[in-house]
């Protein structure tokens, strides 16, 4: 059975026939590339300078994208620093507890909540003036104080130290630790 070319344009003739005839191959020398024994030997001698090189780069790359303490946030300058804020919002207040023996357990560092007790004259009840004020002071009792209770200097917001002497002019002032 003779072979019929297809009309279809994927196969149009049988397979060999449109093959050139084969001729030898003629020997030719590899193809180098110049140089590239020579640039990893190099690279090799001289491997301490390109990790430092290498370590240099990192390191300036880590700088230029850490973020900048000293100028505050990126496109939004701040007035002043926070840490600034909060130390002046504190201040010190002297504060004379109706209990003295009670102000000796204190030691500078320790926290305490603060509360105003009333005398039966004025209803008898207590209120909680300040929670969690620090004691940054306890002076040593005069020798002739002996009744009049204790002072003791705490550290707290300039609101809280303005009640705690409204309280104190009315109300006997105990402490508890926290």
């Amino acid at each position: 059975m003779p072979f019929a070319p297809s009309p279809s344009p994927l196969v149009p003739y049988p397979p060999g026939a449109d093959a050139p005839p084969t001729r030898e191959v003629p020997h030719f020398a590899p193809v180098r590339v110049r140089g590239g024994r020579y640039h990893l030997r190099r690279l090799v001698r001289h491997r301490r300078r390109a990790v430092a090189v290498g370590l240099v780069v990192t390191a300036a790359a880590l700088v230029a994208a850490a973020p900048r303490y000293g100028d505050g946030a990126r496109g939004h300058p701040v007035a002043e620093s926070v840490r600034e804020h909060r130390k002046a919002a504190t201040v010190s207040a002297p504060v004379r507890i109706a209990d003295g023996e009670t102000v000796r357990l204190l030691r500078p560092g320790d926290r305490v909540d603060v509360i105003a007790a009333e005398g039966p004259a004025a209803g008898g009840g207590a209120q909680v003036i300040a929670r969690g004020a620090r004691v940054s002071k306890v002076p040593a009792a005069p020798d002739g104080a002996g009744g009049s209770g204790a002072l003791v200097v705490l550290s707290v917001p300039r609101s809280t130290a303005a009640r705690l002497v409204g309280a104190s002019s009315t109300a006997r002032l105990a402490v508890t630790l926290c």
